[in-house]
């Protein structure tokens, strides 16, 4: 059974700094894409960062230039680096793991961001 692990998010201040993790585990099968998608209440969820099993990254417009996201394939996680938070990034942020033909999701954590 996949299992993902979320950890690192929290409540900071506009302008600061969050790291977020997830790990997966439970599985000895090819990773493909990961990526952190995130949801405010009232909205959508959306796409914030992804990144393939060679390394491309691709990014939401809103993040370019703030948010950096990384992967350790020999553990099986994925980071996303979030710089100058700003009030609007406020979100559950949740990753998201594809093994083909599966996705998993992680169970989210939150992001507050003040102002």
């Amino acid at each position: 059974q996949v299992q993902l692990v979320e950890s690192g998010g929290g409540l900071v201040q506009a302008g600061g700094s969050l790291r977020l993790s997830c790990a997966a585990s439970g599985t000895r099968s090819r990773i493909d894409a990961m990526g952190w998608y995130r949801q405010a209440p009232g909205k959508q969820r959306e796409l914030v960062a992804t990144i393939t099993s060679s390394g491309n990254t691709n990014y939401a417009d809103s993040v370019k230039g703030r948010f950096t996201i990384a992967r350790d394939n020999a553990k099986n996680t994925v980071y996303l680096q979030m710089n100058n938070l700003k009030p609007e990034d406020t979100a559950v942020y949740y990753c998201k793991v594809q093994m083909w033909p599966t996705n998993y999701w992680g169970q989210g954590t939150q992001v507050t961001v003040s102002s």
